[in-house]
């Protein structure tokens, strides 16, 4: 479900966060990029596979038969097309932050989840990177988040290309000046923001749940900004060896028994939202 104008627009986005990570990064640089790279891509190309020869034609077939059979929420909707338009971009948005949460409390689904959770580092790459089978196992999701919505075509390509916008963004290693990022938090997710759902800390890995817009996480009270961003260690606890971050291993993670523990936070964990830390 790619037009003419996401193809070239996603990747000078692409280009351009890459760019900014070499002149400025958030984060220090550790490991091998080139390597680290590599191996990321070599992950998003097998999830890139089961997206387009599994999920694009579910979805698609979907949001045309929804349009022919005026089936979904928006569809009999009794609004305007440009307010019908606005909503399904909200309403997408607002699903893929559910299946997100799901993605952490389900076991079965942390196990392929937990693929993206285990770089030790994160920047534009790390967007990409999601197991296969997770993205086999979002099919359903996504053919009863489009068919109980009802997007129409147009409406669902411009919220793909508003998540892919916002994930590349909010995974790449770049410094906004901190006055402009916190103004931005209050719109969309962020590098910090990200940063701190990215922690080996269950109180901090269980928050800043949305992809988009971040109005999900405040109301759901899962925003979470009180973390330096100098004290966030990266990945998943007991996963951050060597041997845990080989290619064999990450893909064949979701089958191992280390696969199936869920980072839970504790019931008194939590820390009242506070503006972003440096």
């Amino acid at each position: 479900m790619r037009t003419s104008i996401q193809i070239p627009v996603l990747a000078g986005w692409m280009a351009g966060l890459l760019w900014w990570e070499h002149k400025r990064s958030l984060r220090r640089v550790v490991d091998s990029k080139l390597k680290r790279d590599a191996r990321n891509l070599a992950v998003a190309g097998l999830a890139a596979a089961a997206m387009q020869f599994l999920e694009f034609p579910v979805a698609l077939t979907i949001v045309m038969r929804a349009q022919q059979q005026r089936t979904g929420l928006l569809q009999i909707a009794p609004a305007p097309e440009w307010a019908r338009s606005v909503l399904a971009i909200l309403l997408l948005d607002y699903t893929l932050y559910v299946w997100h949460r799901l993605t952490h409390r389900v076991g079965f689904l942390w196990r392929f989840h937990q693929v993206h959770h285990v770089d030790r580092e994160m920047d534009a790459s790390t967007a990409l990177r999601f197991h296969f089978g997770e993205i086999t196992l979002s099919i359903a999701f996504r053919a009863a988040q489009v068919w109980l919505i009802g997007p129409t075509l147009a409406s669902y390509a411009a919220w793909q290309t508003f998540l892919f916008l916002c994930i590349l963004f909010h995974h790449a290693n770049i410094r906004l000046p901190l006055v402009w990022e916190r103004r931005l938090a209050k719109l969309v997710i962020t590098p910090r923001l990200h940063g701190i759902h990215h922690s080996v800390v269950p109180e901090e890995v269980n928050s800043n749940w949305s992809s988009g817009l971040t109005v999900w996480d405040w109301l759901h009270g899962t925003l979470r900004t009180r973390v330096p961003q100098s004290s966030i260690v990266i990945g998943v606890e007991g996963l951050r060896d060597d041997s845990s971050q080989r290619l064999r291993s990450v893909l064949s993670l979701p089958f191992r028994a280390a696969a199936s523990v869920l980072p839970m936070p504790s019931s008194s964990s939590r820390e009242p939202v506070s503006v972003l830390q440096e």
